[in-house]
């Protein structure tokens, strides 16, 4: 969970008091446990019950459902860091590449909805999800622009264009759940068309 402060979270520049911390903690545990059962719809008022709290101690921490959602997909944001720094270094970039992509899609199936959130806040700079879209669109590129300088990667691809792909690829397969092979499909077929002409 991240610690530091965050716009979209409110989390304070000093540390909280015990019994404050723990309303967050709380409120954090049953946003993640409502948000993968019910999706990132899931009432906010359940959640605060839930918690055992009221609805004005969930929005004094979280102001609105998007600085929640921020907050709850901070672990994911970090294993997706981590897992691009650890494939920055592989002898095949393109194949790199779709690896994290394909672990993007992964955590996105998560929380239904977060892919659909994750497209909107790509083009809303006011969105509190922008704080886990800005490191990953980072992250991604450094991945992209080390493909296309192996010559493997085409050069007019941009890493918004694949992270567009790739929400849209969580997309359908949340919507799909009787195929869960199609992620894998769609990420192989994307694979196909990233490939530089020989």
């Amino acid at each position: 969970m991240a610690t530091s402060s965050t716009a979209g979270t409110r989390a304070p520049d000093r540390p909280m008091r015990a019994d404050a911390r723990r309303n967050y903690d709380r409120l954090l545990g049953e946003a993640r446990t409502s948000f993968a059962e019910h999706g990132t719809d899931a009432s906010l008022e359940d959640i605060a019950r839930r918690a055992g709290v009221g609805i004005g101690t969930l929005y004094r921490h979280f102001p609105n459902r998007h600085a929640l959602m921020n907050a709850v997909f901070q672990e994911a944001l970090t294993a997706l860091l981590t897992r691009s720094r650890e494939l920055a270094g592989s002898e095949q970039p393109c194949t790199a590449l779709v690896e994290w992509l394909g672990a993007i899609v992964s955590h996105a199936g998560e929380y239904r909805g977060l892919a659909q959130a994750l497209m909107s806040a790509s083009v809303d700079r006011t969105s509190a999800l922008t704080e886990c879209h800005v490191p990953l669109r980072q992250a991604g590129a450094r991945l992209l622009e080390r493909a296309q300088a192996s010559g493997s990667v085409r050069a007019d691809v941009s890493i918004d264009d694949l992270l567009q792909l790739t929400n849209a690829i969580a997309l359908a397969a949340e919507q799909t759940p009787a195929d869960p092979a199609l992620a894998d499909r769609l990420l192989r077929l994307t694979l196909q068309g990233l490939r530089a002409a020989p």
